[in-house]
């Protein structure tokens, strides 16, 4: 049985808000689409003939923005989900920065891994680049891991942050994370709409991630400690 969130609806309306978009920093390199068409056919030559996989973990798993043709439960050895990058836009801004959810190293991590439709494969694969990857290098890096479903062993297409990016934000104890979700939003919405969505997909999957639950009731007592 589902535990109850004390991070509600009501709650995240709050402070939820659309920021004006200000835009990558001109000193910051971005992808270009010869950069994404790249990664789409390096991609796709290390795939080979198999099917096309994605591990969903954050975001991904409530709002795929691609074709599904399955989807089932699967965990990720190596690595967990954390809240590990800093971002100026989508879900923060430059005076008031966000986080956002990444794979990094260490632990378990449980979510849902999609087979995606065998006859689109370079345009879907591209689309969702271009979602994940925004600065050159960049901070969300795709590669094809190994996970475990109910049946098998398959590998599938995740996004790990990378140590060596200007965004990575190394360990942030769960008081600071909660603070920044509870205050920023940007042009994408709020940080704390962003945690609420996940963490109420993960429980209607009937995954319990033990970190998320007691950041989503840090977050939830921030809010309700505002004025």
């Amino acid at each position: 049985m589902n535990r109850v969130m004390d991070l509600t609806a009501q709650l995240v309306a709050r402070v939820q808000r659309i920021e004006a978009d200000e835009g990558p920093r001109p000193e910051r390199q971005q992808m270009a689409d010869d950069d994404y068409r790249q990664y789409t056919e390096q991609l796709l030559m290390e795939l080979g003939d198999a099917p096309l996989r994605v591990f969903a973990y954050g975001s991904l798993m409530w709002k795929p923005e691609f074709e599904v043709i399955s989807q089932s439960r699967a965990t990720l050895e190596g690595w967990h989900r954390s809240f590990c990058m800093k971002i100026e836009r989508w879900r923060g801004t430059r005076a008031r920065p966000g986080l956002m959810m990444a794979l990094d190293e260490g632990g378990t991590c449980d979510g849902i891994v999609y087979e995606l439709p065998h006859d689109n494969y370079p345009a879907q694969l591209e689309r969702l680049l271009v979602r994940e990857m925004t600065n050159k290098p960049p901070t969300n890096v795709p590669m094809f891991l190994k996970v475990a479903t109910g049946s098998q062993d398959i590998n599938a297409l995740a996004f790990t942050v990378s140590q060596t990016s200007f965004a990575y934000q190394a360990a942030l104890p769960l008081p600071e994370v909660a603070g920044i979700l509870a205050h920023a939003a940007g042009h994408w919405g709020s940080g704390a709409e962003y945690l609420f969505n996940t963490v109420t997909h993960l429980q209607q999957l009937g995954i319990q991630d033990d970190n998320l639950w007691e950041l989503q009731e840090r977050v939830a007592a921030e809010i309700t400690a505002m004025p």
